[in-house]
């Protein structure tokens, strides 16, 4: 559960945050790659969980694998099509405490144009006031989505046998939230 002293308004910090995603590549291995925050906030009600909320919006045109081919790749038509969809967004609906430092956040998750209700595991990580004395929050958890269900199907044969890029992408969750009041 959330200390009594968490109640308040905060800011992801992008700088000490991740939103990251894990793919599958040629089933062997895993591609791992994150996105820009454009905007997050949220609101802890210690009390009252449920009376909490999360919105975030991330540039998918940003994304980042450390790869600049496959990125450009990321961003076309084939997958994302930032240029007619440029963020990815994610607005909570509810806030759940489902037991010890565990929550459940559900909410619409849109990506490529798609809105989808998904429930996101997150775990409280703790809490510290940094060097420069505000106070930080920090969250982590992850799910699975199938790519597929927000319009992003390319995918290519191999010869071996499966696909080049794997249906089941997990969502990576890093967060650091700076209270703003």
């Amino acid at each position: 559960m959330f200390p009594s002293d968490l109640t308040g308004a905060y800011t992801i910090d992008p700088a000490h945050s991740r939103f990251g995603f894990a793919a599958r590549h040629a089933m062997v291995t895993k591609v791992r790659g994150s996105f820009p925050i454009v905007e997050a906030t949220v609101h802890l009600d210690a009390a009252d969980p449920a009376a909490s909320s999360v919105r975030v919006v991330l540039d998918a045109a940003g994304v980042e694998t450390g790869n600049a081919q496959r990125d450009g790749h990321l961003r076309t038509g084939d997958f994302l099509d930032v240029v007619t969809h440029p963020h990815i967004t994610f607005t909570s609906s509810g806030v759940k405490h489902v037991g010890g430092d565990s929550f459940e956040v559900t909410g619409a998750l849109t990506i490529h144009g798609v809105t989808r209700q998904v429930t996101v595991p997150l775990d409280y990580t703790g809490t510290s006031v940094d060097t420069q004395g505000f106070k930080r929050a920090g969250f982590e958890g992850g799910m699975v989505i199938d790519r597929r269900d927000y319009g992003v199907s390319f995918n290519a044969l191999l010869e071996t046998g499966g696909v080049m890029v794997s249906e089941k992408i997990t969502l990576e969750f890093d967060l650091s939230a700076v209270k703003t009041g």
